[in-house]
């Protein structure tokens, strides 16, 4: 089985032996194992394998065995078992599996919506609808029901008015819970007789296993944890956040809550660069002066509309004063060989062969720790590059210490294709 998840598909793995259930050792355990049981269960294929902290610790027996499972296992108990010495199997390192299918809630019809895994506005489903419940018969006893269905501890507050409100029924359900309940529906109920609640006044809750702000927030694909495509972690889920209009006051939000000090560029990522997955946030407004991104308004629709199809990314001021340009060779068959690129203003773009030199190849050889140039390469010999052309005309000396300090045309300005991008050899 697989015990303290947040869904009937996730959490740590339990084997019942001699009438005892005991976690199993993960020493060993991988994803071919992982999809075994995943099937074993009706629970699809195995997603991923999460860090140790995940689902917690069972007091109990430890089954130090593991599995060699191929590819056309189809069940846990086809595999062969191998039995480990006691040393490989420390306390506290339990096989952990999350797998594909049916991702309902083990108390199902409850869930945190427009916040982290952890906080957020609270919904709960009346037949095939969810809606938001009223916050005038909300209480601690119920939001700390709620905290510990979801794996979330306790409940810390229910006086918060973080979470952007949703165009969803406002139910009037009360819930009288002792505080000691498994599950929110084991309180005792009453949906009639409440009176109505105004859409500004849902039940939210904060509880103690709340991710940190900056933890529910990242930049990915840049040269630091400061700069690139803004993800949101959403009910457990790193989303894409989409905006045509994405801009500085925007960008400035993102950057203060990550702790990465004031924005430097917000920009929209070329189609060649983004992300693939949930969408998260769209149409974001900040007025740039809140303290995290849930405070600004925004829509949470998974759908994108004509239009809208924009990653967005940031650039901060902090830790990129010695990072906000770089070079590197790309499609050689070495390190020292390729097309030359150069990453600026949080993109990485070619550079034209217009007047490419020895002497100029010479300058990205040395930069590179590459030694010296034995050959300049122009005509895209090294396959064309996407995107941005940033230098064009270029014309060092060959003693320039970086390639951004020889002459050339102002960066980005070009009147090159990239069948025209330059490449190098260095010794």
């Amino acid at each position: 089985r697989l015990s303290n998840g947040s869904t009937t598909c996730s959490g740590r793995v339990e084997l019942l032996h001699g009438g005892t259930w005991g976690t199993l050792c993960d020493y060993l355990w991988d994803l071919p194992a992982a999809n075994a049981l995943c099937q074993q269960l009706n629970c699809g294929v195995a997603l991923l394998i999460p860090g140790a902290q995940s689902f917690g610790k069972m007091n109990g027996s430890v089954w130090n065995g593991t599995f060699s499972c191929k590819k056309n296992d189809s069940h846990l108990r086809d595999c062969p078992v191998t039995v480990m010495g006691h040393d490989e199997c420390p306390t506290g390192k339990d096989a952990r599996v999350v797998c594909s299918g049916e991702h309902q809630k083990r108390c199902p019809g409850v869930r945190l919506v427009n916040g982290t895994t952890c906080s957020g506005r609270v919904e709960i489903r009346h037949g095939d609808t969810w809606g938001s419940l009223c916050h005038s018969h909300w209480n601690l006893q119920a939001a700390n029901v709620l905290c510990r269905q979801l794996n979330c501890g306790y409940a810390e507050s229910i006086q918060t008015a973080h979470f952007v409100y949703g165009n969803v029924p406002i139910w009037r359900d009360a819930f009288h819970c002792e505080g000691t309940e498994s599950c929110l529906w084991d309180c005792a109920q009453v949906t009639l007789g409440n009176p109505a609640c105004s859409a500004r006044k849902t039940a939210t809750v904060i509880c103690s296993g709340n991710l940190g702000l900056a933890e529910s927030l990242r930049l990915s694909g840049g040269e630091s944890r400061c700069d690139g495509r803004v993800e949101i972690l959403l009910h457990d889920v790193w989303s894409r956040v989409l905006d045509d209009d994405w801009d500085l006051k925007d960008a400035h939000v993102v950057c203060r809550q990550l702790q990465c000090g004031i924005a430097k560029r917000a920009y929209c990522l070329p189609r060649s660069e983004r992300g693939t997955g949930v969408v998260g946030f769209r149409s974001v407004q900040c007025t740039g002066n809140e303290s995290h991104l849930m405070l600004c308004k925004t829509s949470h629709s998974q759908t994108v509309p004509t239009g809208v199809a924009e990653d967005v990314g940031v650039i901060c001021s902090g830790e990129l004063l010695c990072k906000s340009r770089q070079i590197r060779l790309i499609n050689g068959t070495k390190r020292c060989a390729g097309r030359v690129e150069l990453y600026h203003d949080g993109i990485w773009g070619t550079i034209c062969d217009d007047n490419w030199d020895l002497s100029d190849a010479n300058v990205v050889c040395k930069q590179l720790g590459c030694g010296h140039a034995i050959k300049e390469f122009g005509s895209a010999h090294y396959g064309e590059g996407s995107g941005q052309i940033w230098l064009d005309d270029v014309n060092c000396t060959g003693a320039e210490s970086d390639l951004w300090r020889c002459p050339s045309k102002p960066w980005g300005q070009h009147n090159c294709q990239h069948k025209e991008d330059a490449g190098v050899l260095c010794s």
